[in-house]
């Protein structure tokens, strides 16, 4: 039986830590503060953008929501975002994913202050990342490495197989493992001998996005495994409705060594992540404050 990657727990446990950083900043006279933006009303963001939103009043952050009709123009969303980057009270920016259609997001993000791009989305973050470079790392895989490490899996030396390819997760995932000196190997829905692929894995992320995706046949006995998937509302065969992840986790927990729950387990350690990277923000603008220069200054 495979032990159970707790995120909830290691969130919390972090959390614990935050408060203290928070603390401290509001001794210097700076609260940290961040910024959401919600564009449309899918089920999945709005409950993802209020439980960051809760997460930063227990934590004492200032937090906005800025909550914009589906049909919002992109030159409304990133005046929007002009607006938030000369505010000195907000650390960070994020944007929900996925935008409407008609919303270019790649040219929405890089109008995001790069000193607030605490989602790491934004083409000079992603090219800092891709370097192995400093820079604001993408919430979801900087907590699955977060998760790794607590429960001391190694990375190193293992072959990672990534189910998954957006920018989101998949892409900045494959760069921070390959930075650890795993071997990588990305996969997608189109792939052909999928299962393949993820038997060879000694840590098999899934990130598909479709529920229950990842069986049992497809994973090697002892392997770790991350269930990256949130599938809402999805319909089990007594007729009750449920979240379920990516991967069949009644019986892959059978055969794997770790494995990561669904709810409980990526996503709190992704909000985290978000938090760490607001306050890494909060630190950048106070030196910056300190040293008496402008955010407006820095491209």
């Amino acid at each position: 039986m495979a032990v159970i990657l707790d995120g909830k727990s290691l969130a919390n446990l972090i959390k614990e830590d935050l408060k203290k950083q928070v603390a401290r900043l509001k001794e210097q006279g700076i609260t940290p503060g961040l910024a959401a933006i919600l564009v449309g009303e899918g089920e999945g963001s709005v409950t993802y953008v209020n439980s960051k939103q809760r997460a930063c009043e227990k934590l004492g952050i200032y937090s906005q929501v800025h909550e914009l009709s589906e049909d919002t123009t992109q030159e409304e969303l990133t005046n929007l975002i002009i607006n938030l980057n000369h505010q000195a009270h907000i650390h960070g920016i994020l944007v929900q994913l996925p935008l409407p259609g008609h919303i270019d997001k790649y040219a929405v993000m890089d109008r995001i202050h790069k000193l607030k791009d605490v989602d790491g989305f934004r083409r000079y973050n992603q090219s800092r990342l891709y370097r192995g470079e400093d820079c604001f790392e993408p919430c979801t895989p900087k907590g699955i490495l977060t998760l790794l490490d607590y429960y001391k899996i190694p990375i190193e030396g293992k072959h990672v197989v990534i189910v998954g390819r957006s920018d989101i997760i998949g892409k900045p995932l494959y760069h921070m493992m390959l930075k650890r000196n795993a071997t990588i190997t990305q996969c997608h829905s189109r792939t052909a001998d999928l299962a393949g692929y993820t038997r060879q894995a000694d840590i098999l992320v899934a990130a598909i996005g479709k529920p229950r995706y990842i069986t049992k046949d497809m994973v090697r006995e002892g392997a770790v495994v991350i269930d990256v998937g949130i599938n809402r509302a999805y319909e089990t065969l007594d007729g009750h409705k449920k979240i379920v992840g990516d991967v069949d986790f009644d019986n892959v927990k059978n055969i794997a060594s770790h494995i990561t729950p669904v709810p409980y387990g990526v996503g709190p350690m992704t909000i985290v992540s978000l938090i760490q990277n607001t306050l890494k923000a909060a630190h950048i603008h106070s030196d910056l404050q300190k040293r008496q220069i402008g955010l407006a200054s820095i491209q």
